[in-house]
């Protein structure tokens, strides 16, 4: 996993609430169990009509927002199933950090084991992004972990509160495997250790 340390880069300014993963990445590709590869469809039936045409007014559809890095939402992002094909999704069409009142639990969980920062701001400091987001190329906004804090083209930051472990695990790029392979030299003192006490095991 890709450690995360500061962010510069445009946002994409989504003012809906109650986003759910059905939205992010529809059930129809929940096939597969690779991470990459789901880009593509991310927002599918926002992105594209029936005959697989991009809808020119969906954010990401316009040329200011294609290469978007950050995601500013309403409240209660990320809500639904629990599909973690969601954050694979975002990460894959290259979303790194999104911006909300609020977020659903497993899905705020599952963004921080796949590479991505969810910040929870309040709603005025959200709409304050939102109208910074709302000038495209114009406007980059600079998310910075290890400060903790979001910060808009004319200097305003807003600081945010993250769990240090969570915070630890983004700083290192440690997913849940990476977190065992730091044990990995007692690991093996324990297994050479149990073999020899239980050779028969």
């Amino acid at each position: 996993m890709d450690k995360f340390e500061t962010l510069t880069g445009v946002a994409a300014p989504l003012p809906l609430i109650n986003i759910d993963t059905d939205m992010i990445i529809p059930k129809q590709f929940l096939k597969t169990i690779k991470r990459s590869g789901l880009g593509v469809n991310l927002f599918d039936e926002m992105r594209f009509d029936d005959d697989g045409k991009e809808i020119p007014d969906f954010v990401l559809n316009q040329p200011a927002y294609r290469n978007a890095e950050i995601i500013v939402a309403g409240d209660n992002f990320g809500c639904g199933s629990s599909r973690e094909h969601a954050p694979w999704a975002l990460l894959d069409f290259g979303i790194r950090a999104v911006i909300a009142p609020s977020f659903a639990d497993i899905f705020y969980n599952n963004c921080f084991k796949n590479g991505i920062l969810p910040i929870a701001l309040p709603q005025e400091q959200v709409d304050v992004i939102m109208q910074e987001a709302q000038k495209g190329e114009n406007a980059r906004i600079t998310v910075n972990l290890e400060e903790q804090t979001v910060t808009i083209t004319d200097g305003t930051a807003f600081a945010f509160e993250v769990d240090s472990f969570k915070k630890h695990c983004l700083l290192e790029g440690l997913d849940d495997i990476g977190l065992t392979m730091e044990k990995a030299a007692s690991i093996d003192a324990f297994e050479a250790q149990a073999s020899q006490a239980r050779p028969w095991v």
